[in-house]
């Protein structure tokens, strides 16, 4: 995969900017830490091994697509020290040996708040060490590394069936170590190794027991995804994952009811426009989902959360075949996971927020490695190949794809576009051979009116049962397919409510609104809109729209290269500019963006 535009860009970037500065060798920060002489003394219950992992996870996808040798030698070299640390037991943590996770917990307070009694982050760090490792094996194809994270897996395995419960090894309800169920399903799938699936059954089954997490059980009870756990986002979805790969192993339909029901109410309750789960309203916590039906524009997303809905979407992409989830990955990547990003590559949101100032965050932050993870996602979601053998295209973006058909050999697809700005595509499609095959065009949900042609000839937009129109047909080199997405701002309206619930005098339950404040949003085909400070210094605006068609009052400019501004032409006060979100007020620390503003009340 070659990706273009501004998924090229975002690619450039991280491969320049993050990968090749934050990590080098083993003398770069978050890696001597796994050295034996500091992990011997260290009582601190940090997460700053989660580091290593994200790194080499993030940096062996980078090497696999080629042209990365600088990259490439520093895998190689990080990855072969941090095994020369690894005990003779498996272990690769970095903490001291009374503090790791074969160490049962003391006991649990009366008031237990779900956190374990000593703060640790040594399991949720092995995940990401495990993960890293079955990358970097994957882009090096060196054994060792896999070796690597066997051993791991074989620790964990023994101390979980020597007794210790998972649940205490993590904080939120222990949801901050039954995040292994992920590297640990994945480990199954790749080598077919029973131990593995067992280790992997034997989290959700203790996960399922704690009755604060409950995640089987809470999930195909169509429990809301705030009330599991903590509901940390970042967390539960990360769990999600894992389910995901151990419904991919085991075709347990139990498990796939489970993730579907937590995620349509993660996709209708608790997104922000831009795609990213968030938190921090009223009493829960700013990484926390908020309570279900609850909006504030001021909230917060976590560039973390973002990589985990993000990676759930990529597996059930793989599993379901379906276009939803792609329309997903295309609304969060294009919008919330690119405002999180500085054009440095190095630079990173900590939290975005629809209304707020864009903060970069410090140099050991989880977020910046996750969204390093996140870019690195994008190549291997934008194709696919269908479980039919056809071809998909699941983004939209410049860029070539060289896929493989079983008749017509290497397929490849080149996209000419300047989507996400403009809807106009051409795909090129060039097989070695000759062949007749499907190739799937998602339409996106924003997308009205869409027009495909094939080499100047009109045909049908007919939308599959799996959400993608498919062209079949005898496919030559040079076949042009011209899509046209038509795009016009949208306007998209969410409330604040309070709710004052009360009786009746027969008794029977009744409900009062008391408060609403009502919002006002806008779109420009994938990407949302945003504008600056209002005159320059006011955080919030309150607004009167014009009657009659939006068409009057919403014009659209001359795209200036990354997206054309949208004017809102109003009766009540000066037009109001708005440009693409991730863009608006400039990409630097300490940028204003406000996503939605307040209407008058009717």
């Amino acid at each position: 995969m070659q990706l273009g535009g501004v998924f090229g860009d975002m690619l450039a970037a991280n491969r320049s900017g993050r990968l090749s500065s934050f990590i080098v060798d083993e003398n770069s920060p978050s890696i001597s830490i796994f050295g034996q002489a500091h992990k011997q003394q260290n009582q601190e219950g940090d997460w700053y091994g989660e580091h290593a992992g994200k790194w080499l996870s993030a940096t062996a996808r980078a090497v696999a697509q080629g042209g990365q040798p600088q990259l490439e030698a520093n895998l190689r070299r990080v990855a072969d020290w941090l095994i020369s640390q690894q005990d003779a037991d498996g272990y690769l943590g970095n903490y001291a040996e009374n503090r790791r996770f074969t160490v049962p917990q003391p006991p649990k307070p009366e008031s237990w708040n779900g956190e374990p009694a000593l703060r640790t982050w040594d399991m949720w760090t092995h995940s990401y060490l495990l993960l890293g490792f079955i990358e970097t094996w994957r882009a090096l194809g060196d054994d060792a590394y896999l070796q690597a994270a066997r051993r791991i897996a074989d620790l964990c395995w023994d101390t979980l069936d020597g007794g210790i419960d998972i649940t205490t090894l993590g904080n939120h309800h222990g949801m901050s170590a039954t995040v292994l169920l992920d590297p640990a399903a994945d480990l199954y799938l790749v080598t077919g190794e029973p131990r593995y699936l067992a280790l992997a059954e034997k989290i959700l089954q203790q996960a399922n027991a704690n009755p604060r997490l409950a995640l089987l059980d809470k999930g195909i009870a169509n429990e809301d995804a705030a009330f599991i756990a903590t509901g940390k986002a970042y967390q539960l979805s990360w769990n999600l994952v894992g389910l995901a790969k151990l419904y991919k192993a085991t075709g347990n339909a139990d498990y796939k009811r489970a993730i579907d029901n937590l995620w349509d109410n993660i996709r209708e309750q608790h997104l922000t426009l831009g795609g990213g789960p968030w938190g921090g309203v009223a009493h829960r916590s700013r990484e926390v989902f908020n309570a279900p039906r609850t909006f504030f524009p001021q909230a917060y997303v976590e560039t973390c959360s973002v990589l985990a809905w993000m990676q759930l979407n990529r597996e059930l992409l793989a599993i379901s075949g379906h276009a939803r989830y792609a329309d997903e990955l295309e609304r969060t990547a294009y919008n919330d996971l690119l405002a999180a990003m500085a054009p440095n590559g190095e630079d990173w949101c900590y939290y975005t927020f629809p209304n707020g100032k864009r903060v970069h965050t410090t140099y050991w932050r989880c977020c910046k490695s996750s969204g390093a993870m996140a870019v690195e996602e994008l190549p291997q979601i934008a194709y696919g190949v269908a479980a039919d053998g056809g071809l998909r295209v699941n983004l939209y973006g410049a860029g070539e794809a060289t896929l493989h058909h079983a008749d017509a050999g290497k397929v490849v697809l080149q996209q000419q576009t300047r989507y996400p700005f403009n809807g106009d595509i051409s795909l090129r499609v060039t097989p070695e051979h000759s062949a007749s095959f499907g190739i799937g065009l998602r339409i996106p949900a924003w997308a009205e009116d869409a027009r495909i042609q094939v080499n100047g000839i009109n045909v049908p937009v007919q939308v599959g049962a799996d959400g993608y129109v498919q062209l079949q047909r005898q496919w030559k080199a040079g076949d042009l397919v011209s899509v046209k997405l038509p795009m016009q701002p949208q306007l998209h309206r969410a409330a604040n409510i309070n709710v004052q619930e009360s009786r009746a005098p027969d008794g029977s339950p009744v409900a009062q609104e008391v408060l609403r404040w009502e919002y006002i949003g806008l779109s420009y085909g994938p990407l949302v809109y945003a504008t600056t400070l209002i005159d320059g210094f006011k955080t919030d605006e309150t607004i009167k729209l014009p009657e009659g068609d939006p068409s009057r009052w919403l014009q659209v400019g001359r795209d200036d290269g990354e997206g054309a501004p949208v004017t809102m032409q109003l009766e009540c006060r000066a037009p109001l500019a708005f440009t693409p979100y991730y863009r608006c007020g400039g990409r630097e620390h300490g940028a204003w963006r406000l996503t939605w503003l307040s209407l008058a009340p009717q």
